[in-house]
């Protein structure tokens, strides 16, 4: 049987001599793995089709089984060639597939999460702010993750008494009376919960150019990351190398 799925590659790994074992994520199924055989050979008609971060239409042969279905031909949509040729955007990129390809399971259809990729590969092929782009989807991925940060409020208590520190162990906010419940609660600036709050329920359809000092895009690192290891303990190879990236400052 023949099947027609829009996806986009999150994670494409070689497979014998010639083939590769493809993962997209897609509208119609969530995310899916594919067999492309030959894709490696130089004249391949699979191969660009193939390569990491490609949107496209992909025609699939299912077998009666369970097994993987093999990638009979692809049709590119949209390639995110400046994409692929800036280091940083590539970076980033590369961290936001393995994420989202951590954080989902095979086969649950999510089609806010395809829109989300879509665009924000295409807002990186486009220059955009590589690490604001970043810290929202990780603020988006935490909710999908179930364990969104509680900001309306002290976590604890539920009054609205500010300053307030961020708390992982008590899942979010934490005001002056409650904040001996962690020794551990991160000090950060209004701006940065502020920040957070808008990014949990923000259209990326209607990015704009939104300026963020630096010491605020540390501490937003510094909380997304915090939440991310201790809920989560996921070891992401793309990490490191974006951490490289962003320290040099490209």
């Amino acid at each position: 049987m023949l099947v027609k799925w829009e996806g986009i590659v999150i994670r494409s790994v070689d497979y014998g001599e010639s083939s590769k074992v493809v993962t997209l994520f897609t509208r119609e199924h969530g995310k899916v793995g594919i067999m492309a055989r030959g894709a490696k050979k130089p004249k391949s008609r699979l191969g660009a089709v193939s390569q990491l971060f490609t949107h496209g239409y992909y025609l699939c042969k299912a077998g009666p089984g369970s097994g993987m279905p093999d990638l009979s031909q692809g049709e590119i949509v949209e390639s995110f060639r400046d994409l692929r040729q800036n280091l940083a955007a590539t970076a980033y990129a590369a961290y936001i597939a393995e994420l989202l390809d951590r954080l989902t399971d095979e086969r649950e259809a999510n089609p806010f999460l395809f829109h989300m990729l879509l665009l924000l590969f295409r807002y990186l092929d486009e220059g955009r702010d590589a690490e604001i782009l970043c810290r929202i989807f990780e603020t988006k991925m935490l909710r999908v993750a179930g364990i969104a940060p509680h900001l309306s409020g002290c976590a604890n208590c539920g009054a609205e008494r500010e300053p307030y520190a961020i708390s992982v162990s008590q899942g979010g906010l934490l005001c002056p009376v409650c904040l001996p419940q962690d020794p551990y609660a991160i000090a950060v600036s209004p701006s940065v919960w502020k920040l957070l709050r808008l990014f949990q329920v923000f259209d990326l359809e209607r990015l704009g150019e939104i300026e963020v000092k630096p010491s605020t895009r540390s501490q937003l690192k510094h909380v997304l990351r915090s939440f991310l290891d201790q809920h989560l303990d996921l070891r992401l190879k793309s990490r490191a190398f974006l951490d490289q990236i962003e320290n040099i400052g490209l």
